[in-house]
């Protein structure tokens, strides 16, 4: 296959993913147009980039997956972010959420526990020119970056057992922290947290979800 016919066939298959997307009820024009900007198929795994606008998730290495394209999208829709945001994702993964996020928000800040995670992960974002940006950081999720709060939203791209209580402290008065919770083994919720004074927080239910557990001293333990 041709470069030209390759192109074209993603474009066909990234068409097909959005029109997926607005069936099931995603509705932000934002959102949808930085799904639709993302080449998704250059943070998979190359002999999986067939079954990359697939709606679902794939497998990036280090018992870590890619989150299906609707729940990127649902999360994203859920943060409520604008030009100016300043994000935090925990769980860089492949890159792809944190080069969808930095479509939307002012400045992102991912933090992966896996070196080869975010080493690849920073190399595709550079590929695709979305770095400017990003900034990726190596550690505990769990903990935040406390030096860089307060954040207008936190995204969290594994599920915990809890919100963990230092994430709640780095949101931003009126943020919205977007996270799976329940059992390690993968039967969940999503939940969005609204920080609505120093110690009111709100909690609405999105969806019910599956994902990796997350790690950490405020997580489940390794």
């Amino acid at each position: 296959m041709s470069n030209k016919q390759h192109s074209k066939q993603n474009e066909d298959r990234r068409r097909a993913m959005l029109a997926v997307l607005r069936r099931r009820g995603i509705v932000s024009g934002t959102v949808l147009d930085a799904m639709a900007e993302v080449p998704r198929d250059l943070f998979v795994p190359e002999h999986l980039a067939e079954l990359a606008y697939e709606d679902g998730a794939l497998p990036i290495g280090d018992g870590q997956t890619i989150s299906q394209p609707y729940i990127v999208a649902l999360m994203t829709e859920a943060a409520e972010l604008k030009p100016e945001s300043r994000v935090l994702e925990v769980g860089t993964g492949s890159g792809y959420s944190t080069g969808v996020l930095s479509r939307i928000a002012g400045h992102v800040f991912s933090i992966e526990r896996h070196d080869s995670l975010a080493i690849a992960a920073r190399r595709r974002l550079a590929d695709v020119g979305y770095l400017d940006n990003v900034s990726i950081v190596v550690g505990d999720g769990t903990l935040g970056l406390p030096e860089e709060a307060p954040f207008d939203a936190i995204i969290v791209a594994a599920a915990g057992p809890r919100v963990p209580e230092a994430l709640k402290a780095q949101l931003a008065l009126n943020g919205r922290l977007v996270m799976p919770v329940g059992s390690a083994a993968g039967f969940q919720q999503l939940n969005c947290i609204v920080r609505e004074g120093e110690t009111d927080f709100r909690t609405e239910v999105l969806a019910p979800v599956s994902f990796v557990p997350l790690i950490g001293a405020q997580g489940w333990q390794r």
